[in-house]
């Protein structure tokens, strides 16, 4: 059984995202032609997750999102933080934040639509976005010329450390005085 944990845990390790056990359980039936029982497989999940806890190792099994993932422990996040910055290129330019906060708020949502509502050209802004995997193209619009349609991904939820779209501040979260940036202009007599 020891070899099927191991598999278990590559599957696991290999994903960029957490991974249920209902997935694990498809991959390894499909795998080995044999039928597992999810059972099994947490089974083997658990003997992974007491090994990765000891001191020895820097990372651990945890269970994320419905699923699970391999995540660095807390005492290292300082060094991965420095390698991350070191080596992650340049953060979201002001154009594509925008067009990313209104395909969020919008989805699914064309590119006709996002130039309509910024007023500007959004091709370089959605090519950024998809190449950072933050959006996806959710299939095509039933109007004329059938447009693109987009939507954002589950890496741009990990990366607001958001659940569901559900958990976004609601814009009436913006219209209130405690949230707004700058002074409130004089009115005029």
């Amino acid at each position: 059984m020891e070899f099927l944990k191991q598999h278990v845990e590559a599957i696991i390790f290999a994903s960029p995202q957490s991974v249920p056990v209902s997935e694990i359980k498809s991959v390894l039936d499909e795998s080995f032609e044999a039928e597992f029982s999810e059972e099994a497989i947490l089974d083997l999940i658990t003997q992974s997750r007491q090994q990765y806890s000891q001191p020895a190792y820097a990372f651990e099994l945890v269970e994320i999102a419905g699923g699970w993932q391999f995540l660095t422990k807390g005492a290292y996040h300082n060094s991965v933080s420095t390698h991350l910055k070191q080596t992650t290129k340049k953060r979201l330019s002001q154009a594509a934040l925008e067009t990313l906060a209104l395909i969020a708020y919008k989805q699914p949502v064309t590119r006709s639509e996002l130039e309509q509502i910024r007023g500007v050209n959004c091709d370089y802004a959605l090519q950024k976005l998809l190449e950072k995997e933050l959006v996806f193209i959710t299939g095509r619009s039933e109007g004329p010329g059938r447009p693109l349609l987009y939507g954002t991904t589950e890496k741009f939820m990990d990366y607001l450390g958001i659940n569901s779209l559900t958990d976004l501040p609601k814009p009436k979260d913006f219209k209130d005085e405690e949230n707004s940036v700058g002074e409130v202009p004089a009115l005029e007599e």
